[in-house]
């Protein structure tokens, strides 16, 4: 399941899992869109059973979209710990796959 999240709930949110990934989108961007349904099935994936799957609109959550370093949409984030360690632009679900699995259990 992905859970939406807003600036104030940000920081306090990605620091309760040991692995987080965010999906940073805009209501304008058609990639977004298109891409939310797969991001979406990513989260009911057992081997990403240890993230916890969050999306946030970029436009509406400044604090969010620095805290990553968004430069791109769709942007994803890996936080550990409610510490950044990886992000990748990207809209192919290989290479988000390739993201989070070096960090599954």
């Amino acid at each position: 399941m992905v859970s939406k999240l807003k600036d104030k709930d940000f920081l306090a949110k990605i620091k309760q899992g040991e692995n987080v990934i965010v999906k940073y989108y805009a209501d304008w961007c058609g990639t977004c869109r298109l891409f939310a349904p797969k991001f979406e099935s990513l989260s009911e994936q057992a081997k990403f059973n240890s993230f916890t799957f969050f999306s946030v609109n970029a436009e509406e959550n400044p604090i969010a979209r620095r805290t990553a370093g968004v430069n791109a949409l769709p942007f994803f984030a890996v936080f550990q710990n409610g510490v950044l360690v990886r992000t990748e632009t990207a809209a192919k679900l290989e290479v988000l796959e390739a993201l989070l699995l070096p960090f599954t259990k």
